[in-house]
């Protein structure tokens, strides 16, 4: 077995190495400082710790970098969570008057699962992912990066993979940050399309007019369709799953013909022969594919200002995969079996460099990430983190300005 393979008993002897040597400290103060606009805005940030055997620790807060990195070295946690920026200092919230610790801002934020998925792929279940059921993914980010950054003006927006089996989306513009609980789920509810627990059949449901975000998350889903439902879940190849599908068909609606198009999917003729007696089902083709495909969200991680999130870079104890931002622009060719593990970077640490030292930059021997499957991801978030720089300079030049006048 290659030294690259994850074993989860050797975690407590990587991570010290992770944290001291990999771990983007530098990147990951810039991106939660937001370029210090806003005073003890780090300070006032909720960190926890997952430590081993499960030890949770909340309420952690550090004033400097430094400080945050040397707790880490210290506890070397097996997860880290994000939380809210709070009105005083988490770590001294038991010395605070009740009721006035107070959750105050957190970046608007989204997490898929494809264990939601369950009920619409037949490749894997529960926490197993492959690449064929991976596409949701894909959809998920194609539909939402869309919708918050046209239907509702955000511009940084940083989409993490998991580690294992989903996505997360950090909203990081000062108005996400800054949204109440109410906003933050009327955001989520707009988003929202399919509804219903697992004794729900149905769970997509159409009526006139169709609004414009469903018309343009449609125009994704009918790009994805075929491939995902149709050839990789062969939604049309199997007794039982198409007796799922006639279960979303309403009753006034004839389910003609199928007929074999290619000879890995089978394909019905013109989608469905539609005889509605009403307009209620007219939309059922939409509704149908929606169901399979549109994104599916935790709307309760949305909507809390306290609610704790997996950070990035985090590495994932059960797959020793980090946590790794995902380059939008690259979406179609982003493999989260190609992630790499703990064990991996650490091991390419250690792989020969004899001769080499003498001619390698001085800037890569004081990052080692750089020698690292790890560097391409950092080097994103470096790029995301220089979008989001302009903002910061302009805020502060404006509160300079302000300040002036006085």
């Amino acid at each position: 077995m290659p030294s690259s393979d994850y074993d989860l008993a050797s975690l407590p002897d990587l991570l010290p190495l992770y944290y001291r040597r990999l771990f983007p400290f530098s990147q990951y103060y810039r991106w939660l400082n937001y370029g210090g606009v806003q005073k003890n805005y780090f300070q006032n940030r909720e960190f926890s710790f997952t430590l081993k055997d499960d030890i949770y620790v909340r309420y952690q807060s550090f004033t400097t970098q430094t400080e945050l990195e040397k707790e880490m070295h210290k506890m070397n946690p097996y997860k880290i969570d994000i939380g809210a920026v709070y009105s005083h200092r988490p770590n001294q919230h038991n010395t605070v008057k009740s009721g006035t610790f107070q959750a105050l801002e957190k970046e608007l934020v989204f997490d898929i699962d494809m264990t939601d998925y369950d009920d619409v792929r037949s490749c894997c279940s529960a926490a197993d992912i492959c690449s064929k059921c991976w596409t949701l993914m894909t959809i998920a980010i194609r539909i939402l990066d869309r919708a918050l950054r046209d239907d509702f003006g955000f511009q940084h927006l940083l989409w993490v993979y998991s580690g294992r089996r989903g996505v997360h989306c950090w909203v990081c513009d000062e108005a996400a940050r800054k949204l109440s609980v109410a906003a933050r789920s009327a955001v989520a509810e707009y988003l929202s399309l399919v509804k219903g627990g697992e004794e729900t059949l149905k769970k997509v449901v159409l009526t006139d007019p169709i609004h414009p975000f469903i018309k343009e998350s449609l125009a994704v889903v009918e790009d994805y369709f075929p491939q995902y439902a149709l050839q990789a879940q062969d939604i049309f190849g199997r007794k039982e799953s198409v007796e799922k599908v006639l279960t979303l068909v309403p009753d006034d609606i004839l389910f003609t013909k199928f007929r074999l198009i290619t000879n890995i999917a089978i394909y019905h003729d013109t989608t469905f022969s539609c005889q509605a007696t009403g307009k209620k089902g007219q939309h059922f083709e939409k509704e149908i594919m929606l169901q399979y495909c549109y994104p599916r969200l935790d709307v309760n991680v949305s909507k809390g200002v306290n609610h704790l999130l997996k950070s990035p870079f985090s590495v994932h104890p059960k797959t020793g995969r980090i946590s790794v931002p995902m380059d939008i622009n690259r979406l179609e060719t982003f493999d989260p079996f190609a992630v790499p593990t703990i064990s991996l970077i650490c091991e390419e640490l250690d792989r020969p460099t004899k001769g080499k030292l003498e001619s390698m930059p001085s800037s890569l021997l004081f990052t080692d990430y750089k020698r690292t499957s790890l560097a391409k991801y950092v080097k994103y978030f470096d790029q995301f983190l220089d979008g989001m720089a302009s903002s910061w300079k302009g805020e502060l030049l404006r509160k300079s300005d302000l300040q002036k006048e006085f």
